[in-house]
């Protein structure tokens, strides 16, 4: 490969895509959006129109915008699917992924917009994209509790409004209300291609509390009075790369978590205490568990047992560099040996002689904070 220096850095390719997803329709809109679902302090935001101040790493996203496309876009071509259709009440829009038609609303399009196959019932669906790290809880629980308010939105906005009046569809509009009976998730591995789908049928009961989340948000007088559903910023990617991010943790010393906002006295202190101690007795006996069950599983043979599967890993021989085999190769290439002192040897060797070891401070730096927690005394 040859490297050609010009003195000047060459672009990145993602300059161009972060640029092109700012520009996104998506990216600007202040109305309220189905996939804006996901936090209701954030959704509060959009309401009222907040300036957006913070750009996270959307490298992730931005990836899944584009397999997102083009699937849908193949699947358009293949199975005459209906793909990415707006549907709005006035108050809450989105974009459909799929809507696949009965053979009876089918009936009602022209030809040429009609599916190659009909659908047993109308079905909304959702992909989704995700990375190998999270894939196994993906295949175990579902979709999120926010992913499922989206598309049941979705649904619900179809059977009483329908497809929206914009250009494009409105062939589709003309249909009305339209009778979902089921919802649908693909979900699709980034990293493998591996696909996963997952179907309910529509919930009545479900599409109301998903509603009423967003009568929520309506009603409220400012963001503020809503709750964060997620941890905040360096515990949740949400949070890291939430345009709203610097306005709904300000207050926070530099420096410090931003979590620190959430404590105003002493009955908050006595609470998070409270919690960290509950949760580190539940990490404890769930620490005892796995280890009991780790111990107990040691010679069994790969397989599925149950609603899991059991692989092993490692097991390899261990390497280590040969240091007389090194000193060979740098001798063999008329290089210099290091005479470095081996710093942990010589402080072995003090301890052992009972000699004090030098110390000295590292201009600034600070060991981490470590918490202590114990039972309060009794006064």
């Amino acid at each position: 490969m040859t490297t050609l220096t010009t003195g000047k850095a060459p672009i990145s390719i993602w300059d161009a895509a972060h640029a092109v997803d700012a520009r996104r329709p998506r990216s600007l809109q202040s109305e309220l959006g189905a996939s804006d679902t996901i936090c209701s302090r954030r959704a509060g935001y959009i309401v009222a129109g907040a300036e957006r101040t913070h750009v996270g790493d959307k490298k992730a996203a931005i990836l899944g915008t584009y397999i997102h496309k083009g699937l849908l876009e193949d699947a358009r071509r293949e199975y005459g699917w209906l793909v990415e259709r707006s549907v709005t009440d006035g108050v809450v829009r989105g974009h459909i992924d799929v809507v696949q038609l009965d053979a009876a609303t089918a009936a009602r399009l022209p030809k040429r917009h009609r599916p190659v196959e009909a659908a047993e019932v109308v079905t909304v669906e959702d992909v989704k994209t995700k990375s190998a790290r999270v894939w196994d809880r993906v295949v175990r629980y579902g979709p999120t509790a926010a992913e499922m308010r989206q598309v049941l939105l979705y649904a619900d906005l179809l059977r009483t409004v329908g497809f929206a009046d914009v250009p494009g569809q409105r062939y589709l509009h003309r249909l009305g209300p339209v009778d979902v009976q089921r919802i649908r998730f693909r979900f699709v591995c980034r990293d493998t291609g591996e696909e996963e789908i997952q179907e309910f049928p529509f919930d009545e009961w479900l599409a109301m509390q998903a509603r009423w989340w967003v009568d929520r948000v309506l009603e409220a007088d400012s963001p503020e009075e809503l709750r964060r559903d997620h941890d905040g910023p360096g515990l949740s990617a949400v949070c890291d790369n939430c345009p709203f991010r610097d306005a709904c943790w300000e207050g926070a010393v530099p420096g410090a978590p931003v979590q620190t906002v959430l404590v105003h006295d002493d009955a908050d202190r006595a609470k998070a205490l409270a919690d960290y101690v509950r949760a580190h007795e539940k990490f404890r006996e769930s620490k005892r568990v796995k280890e009991l069950a780790r111990a107990m599983l040691d010679d069994s043979p790969e397989g599925n047992y149950g609603a899991n599967h059991l692989g092993w890993g490692g097991g390899n021989d261990k390497e280590d560099t040969d240091l007389q085999a090194l000193v060979e190769k740098f001798e063999d290439a008329d290089l210099v040996v290091p005479m470095v002192p081996d710093k942990d040897a010589m402080v072995a060797i003090l301890r052992r002689a009972g000699i004090v070891v030098p110390r000295r401070k590292v201009a600034g730096q600070k060991t981490v904070r470590s918490i202590k927690v114990t039972r309060a005394k009794k006064l």
